[in-house]
């Protein structure tokens, strides 16, 4: 009896402490009751987004916040798991906001959420698909990046987070592809009045400023970033970045989202030499996987994608060194040991974890 009621007052204690510990860390399950709707327009389209404290109660202990975004399968419940995990090896969970985004899209055909009442319906394909701040289906002058502005102006508010210091927009896959060109083209970034930093993890494909592409020289790295088979650099290597050579076979290569001609979405609001102005001085980082060199989960396969590197690392590593050489961004490449294209593997390393959840 003695033993059976000690056990019992043992449990007891336990889940008493357990309950107030995730209390201290916000709602921490990927379940309608840590979802709550963000209306970005001035119509009735809504996005859902998973978070783990509200965004519109007072809320002092708050002084970082995170938002991670899907990729291509648009699971954002996964990805807001990520981000807890990451949290909690950080420590943060008790002082960071954690916040996924759900980009829903339903064509009837490769696409198929199910859709809320009034939930945004974005493109599910082509160059205005969402990651590329394409428009909503109903409404092509809403995009994804207006959503994002929308977001980061609710935390700006200083009556729900008045001790909010700073932000990271993170993407894995389709996702890095989101926050890389939503970092070259928004025009909030310098007039909040927290730093938002921006990681990009290992996207199929990125946004070159001009018609400069990478050689096998640009793709030089500790890890080996050419796919299993292809030929090491040459005894004589060729410039890093030169002039595409099958410009006229590819004739997509410069165009968006790859490149910057026939821009749709939010991005062809802004002019070019802006894009890369702005692309230049915003803080990126470039978080690419050691092991990510097989054409799996989604990966880009088509000439313009192909034109930027045969592997997401080669095209990772050529990328970072033309914004930096070419350019002139200070951005930084941070490679993840032991990951290939796994978004938990990759936030949650010990390298990124400090990327996410800087002390502050």
């Amino acid at each position: 009896m003695r033993k059976s009621l000690l056990l019992t007052l043992s449990v007891s204690l336990a889940t008493a402490i357990f309950s107030a510990a995730a209390s201290a860390a916000g709602c921490l399950a990927a379940a309608p009751e840590c979802t709550e709707w963000l209306g970005a327009s001035a119509g009735p389209a809504r996005v859902r987004i998973y978070r783990n404290y509200s965004l519109d109660a007072r809320n002092e202990a708050i002084t970082h916040a995170v938002i991670v975004i899907h990729g291509l399968g648009r699971d954002a419940n996964n990805y807001y798991r990520h981000g807890l995990a990451a949290g909690f090896l950080a420590g943060a969970l008790d002082k960071t906001l954690i916040i996924a985004p759900h980009f829903a899209s339903n064509d009837g055909n490769t696409c198929r959420d199910a859709l809320a009442q009034d939930e945004t319906n974005w493109v599910c394909r082509g160059p205005e698909i969402w990651r590329n701040g394409g428009g909503a289906v109903a409404q092509k002058d809403f995009t994804t990046f207006d959503v994002m502005d929308a977001l980061l102006q609710r935390l700006a508010r200083r009556d729900s987070f008045p001790n909010l210091k700073t932000v990271v927009l993170a993407g894995h896959s389709a996702g890095g592809q989101y926050v890389a060109r939503f970092a070259m083209s928004n025009r909030l970034h310098e007039k909040l009045p927290f730093p938002v930093a921006y990681v990009v993890s290992n996207p199929s494909s990125y946004t070159y400023i001009g018609k400069l592409r990478p050689t096998v020289s640009a793709m030089a790295s500790r890890y080996p970033a050419l796919p299993p088979g292809y030929a090491a650099v040459p005894a004589n290597p060729p410039q890093p970045f030169v002039e595409f050579a099958d410009a006229q076979e590819c004739t997509g290569y410069n165009k968006w989202p790859y490149g910057l001609e026939e821009r749709v979405g939010y991005a062809a609001r802004l002019s070019e030499d802006d894009l890369k102005r702005q692309y230049a001085n915003r803080p990126v980082t470039y978080l690419l996987g050691e092991l990510d060199i097989l054409p799996l989960y989604g990966f880009d396969s088509s000439c313009p994608a192909m034109a930027q590197g045969p592997t997401r690392l080669a095209r990772g590593v050529a990328f970072a060194k033309y914004a930096t050489e070419t350019l002139g961004a200070r951005h930084q490449t941070v490679l993840v040991p032991a990951c290939g294209h796994n978004a938990r593997c990759m936030f949650g390393a010990d390298v990124s974890v400090p990327l996410l959840f800087p002390r502050n």
